[in-house]
């Protein structure tokens, strides 16, 4: 398969090298890139939260990461889980799935007490995570530590659609698919950008890209389940 990924260029690189391996032609067109944002992230913190392998990484220069690291960390899936031990969290549990997934872990987990937890956000949130925890009688704050900038439609990408030249898009938040929709309008190629496969992380991921002939949806939120969809033949 001929297959474009369109995640930050950190990411879609590792997410290539795991298509290749299966045999697959891949171009990494990042339609985002990710910034650290400075963020005072002292203060008592019974544990910190992460939805995003981003959140992490941001973090790796601020001058609380010493004292961080050394609390229990909560991470909604397997690659933020993997990241916040990258970064130097020893204490990692993922809830391998989505936010209402953490939630519950969080919920389960969590010792009672009044401390709040640290959730390390990035500048657009997709989940009220806050206010799933708050209804479960969970304290949280939000520090906002990364953002992801948009970025135009590289002529790789533009040149294959126009080729024919592209198989399948992955799509891996809603973010994503909606600079993909946009950015294949102004380069003027709505048509062949749609008219390919889409698989997406999630139903809500996909919901950009409602005018495309043919999405798939993969059945648990993470890489491994998207990437087994390049084997299931489409509808």
């Amino acid at each position: 398969m001929r297959v474009v990924v369109t995640r930050p260029q950190l990411d879609g690189e590792r997410t290539a090298t795991a298509l290749r391996a299966r045999g697959h032609e891949v171009l990494v067109a990042p339609l985002m890139r990710v910034e650290p944002i400075a963020a005072n992230l002292g203060g008592e913190w019974d544990a910190v939260v992460v939805t995003s392998a981003n959140a992490p990484n941001a973090i790796t220069d601020n001058s609380a990461r010493n004292a961080l690291i050394k609390l229990p960390l909560f991470a909604v899936g397997r690659r933020s889980a993997e990241a916040a031990r990258e970064t130097g969290f020893k204490d990692v549990v993922s809830a391998n799935g989505d936010v209402r997934d953490l939630v519950r872990l969080i919920a389960t987990r969590r010792a009672d007490g009044n401390i709040p937890l640290l959730y390390l956000a990035g500048e657009d949130r997709a989940a009220d995570l806050l206010g799933e925890l708050s209804a479960r009688g969970i304290a949280a704050e939000t520090r906002v530590v990364y953002r992801a900038v948009t970025m135009p439609f590289p002529s790789a990408l533009i040149e294959a659609l126009e080729a024919g030249e592209v198989d399948i898009v992955m799509h891996f938040s809603r973010r994503s698919a909606d600079n993909y929709v946009a950015g294949a309008k102004s380069a003027g190629i709505p048509g062949p950008a749609l008219a390919v496969r889409h698989l997406c992380l999630s139903a809500q991921v996909a919901e950009p890209l409602a005018n495309a002939s043919r999405i798939a949806i993969a059945v648990r939120p993470d890489e491994a389940t998207l990437i087994e969809l390049l084997q299931v033949p489409p509808a």
